[in-house]
């Protein structure tokens, strides 16, 4: 079983061209700029228009949630915010967590940062958290990410159909999972 206050002092993770830290208030401007990118909403399916002191006190609550990790991804080279990444829904029995990221504008798609950021977090959730499941949702049109998780090891494992309602047209959503090795 793992602790579900495991993330109680969350770690900062890094990779060749990214840093993952924990998400918090001095992410703000960042955060609230991918909020209002069109293109990222469309394909995390923010529907809700979210005030400045909503964000704020988002922010500030990441740190008192200790049964998920929120990071912030930021490029190394610059110190920019690219993005967010989340292990969430801890299931401490069956050792699983769900996965999420989110990139903030169109600007940073296609460059890597998915890639590097959801190696890093599903490595360490497996290696080091250990956990034996990851499982994640993805929107059937968003074929970039497919290919992100699937070449992170990611697999299919079924379809929500119409479970996706944006600018009048219904989409499925597909579910894949990534297990612990062995």
């Amino acid at each position: 079983m793992i602790p579900v206050d495991y993330f109680r002092d969350q770690v900062s993770l890094e990779t060749p061209g990214l840093r993952l830290e924990p998400l918090g208030p001095q992410h703000f401007e960042g955060s609230w700029a991918a909020l209002h990118d069109e293109e990222s909403r469309r394909m995390t399916g923010t529907h809700e228009t979210f005030t400045e002191e909503q964000i704020r006190e988002w922010l500030a609550s990441r740190a008192d949630a200790h049964d998920r990790a929120d990071w912030a991804i930021v490029r190394k080279e610059d110190g920019s915010y690219v993005g967010e990444v989340v292990l969430n829904d801890l299931d401490p029995h069956n050792l699983s967590m769900g996965f999420r990221i989110a990139l903030s504008s169109a600007g940073v798609f296609g460059k890597g940062y998915g890639s590097e950021a959801t190696k890093a977090v599903v490595d360490y959730g497996l290696e080091v958290v250990g956990l034996h499941r990851i499982s994640l949702e993805v929107v059937d049109f968003n074929t970039r990410a497919q290919r992100v998780y699937t070449k992170a090891g990611f697999h299919p494992e079924g379809i929500l159909r119409d479970a996706w309602y944006w600018d009048g047209e219904w989409s499925d959503v597909i579910v894949m999972a990534k297990l612990a090795a062995g």
